[in-house]
């Protein structure tokens, strides 16, 4: 396959073409929800960590909120433990939770925070438990020491950016007992978006977006606004797994989000796409 080249008159349209979204974004705090398949490739993960650190270059408060589900599930299984899930979320008991906080806070966000270094940013990691940014309590009995979030403490996270970093969060939270809690990572980054009042939220998938039929792309949904979610569910456009991520996207936008984008993070510079041209990628809500 023949890579197409541009010429310096179309590098120049595209410069400009962001120009105007540079401008809005410019001091502004973007969330972005990075996990799942998106991080498994390792010249995706650093294509991903690349755009970010060109979105913190060009005065963009950017924070990424991680994940790790297929890590986690990687660890436990080389400890001979096997991965059960119920309603979507991971089975939690206390060895459990402590494999998160060692992938997540440790592993995960580490080398992240070194990518991101090495690219010429600057980031600081940072796990829900630090500052107790993230209170948590028991879920319920069913699924362990999967965390239910009680409130954000925003202020380690907005020290960081006012420092001039970028903040890695991973989502572990904590109670005043010290208990550890598995925290999904979409209801997490919602929640600190929301607490934030981010101009945008970024959902990273490995899906294009919202489509009225799953298996034809052409049919992706570029703008839907929260009233119409509802609806959407009833029809079984949005279904399953995609349920859950859409009311954290709802919760954003009732929080005081001013946009949320969902996208597939698979794709290269899927990031830059949605946030700096007039056709984005992904689905936005509003």
């Amino acid at each position: 396959m023949v890579e197409e080249k541009l010429s310096n008159a179309q590098r120049a349209k595209v410069l400009i073409e962001a120009l105007p979204y540079i401008q809005r974004y410019r001091g502004k705090i973007v969330v972005v929800k990075y996990g799942g398949n998106a991080m498994i490739n390792e010249e995706r993960k650093r294509d991903v960590m690349g755009d970010i650190v060109l979105l913190s270059l060009i005065g963009m408060q950017v924070v990424l909120v991680h994940g790790g589900g297929p890590e986690i599930s990687d660890t436990l299984k080389k400890m001979g433990k096997t991965s059960e899930f119920v309603d979507g979320l991971r089975v939690t008991d206390a060895e459990t939770a402590e494999v998160v906080q060692m992938v997540l806070a440790g592993k995960i966000s580490k080398s992240l925070v070194s990518l991101i270094g090495n690219l010429g940013g600057k980031a600081i990691g940072l796990s829900g438990m630090d500052g107790h940014m993230i209170e948590a309590k028991q879920l319920d009995e069913r699924h362990g020491f999967v965390g239910e979030i009680i409130n954000i403490d925003p202020q380690p996270i907005i020290d960081v950016l006012d420092k001039g970093y970028i903040p890695v969060v991973s989502t572990v939270g904590c109670d005043k007992d010290g208990n550890v809690y598995n925290i999904n990572a979409d209801t997490a980054a919602a929640r600190i978006a929301g607490t934030l009042r981010a101009e945008s939220f970024i959902s990273m998938t490995d899906i294009a977006g919202i489509l009225r039929d799953r298996d034809d792309p052409s049919t992706l949904i570029r703008e839907i606004n929260v009233s119409e979610a509802p609806q959407l569910m009833r029809e079984g456009v949005i279904s399953g797994g995609m349920i859950p991520k859409v009311d954290c996207c709802i919760e954003a936008i009732r929080r005081g989000v001013g946009r949320v984008f969902v996208l597939d993070g698979t794709i290269p510079h899927s990031i830059l796409i949605e946030t700096l041209t007039d056709e984005g990628i992904g689905t936005m809500f509003t």
